[in-house]
């Protein structure tokens, strides 16, 4: 199973679904990206790409605007492999309360 964690800037949401789900399920593929280009060349974090998108078996997208700039740029394309989990970017790197939602909504 390849999985793609989506946020906006690759730096907190997506990278802690990706590192963290990673070492809990060694046999499953993980990446994560960020929708908001100009911040992820500046922090040099992971762009989202429409080749991510074909690589994902399942998109994870943190907030309902990650789905939109999806579907604004590929419409409904890959639609049907993507779920708004509905985290809010009020959440640092591994945060506890993160990992616990993270476990929560993300299921294999």
């Amino acid at each position: 199973m390849k999985t793609l964690f989506i946020c906006s800037a690759n730096k907190q949401r997506s990278k802690t679904a990706e590192d963290y789900l990673a070492s809990k399920y060694p046999g499953h593929e993980f990446l994560s990206a960020g929708t908001n280009i100009k911040i992820c060349r500046k922090e040099g974090t992971t762009e989202l790409t429409e080749d991510l998108l074909k690589w994902a078996d399942k998109v994870y997208v943190m907030e309902k605007k990650h789905l939109d700039q999806i579907k604004k740029h590929t419409g409904s394309k890959y639609y049907s492999k993507i779920k708004v989990l509905d985290i809010p970017d009020i959440y640092k790197y591994y945060d506890a309360d993160l990992i616990t939602i993270l476990e929560e909504k993300v299921s294999f």
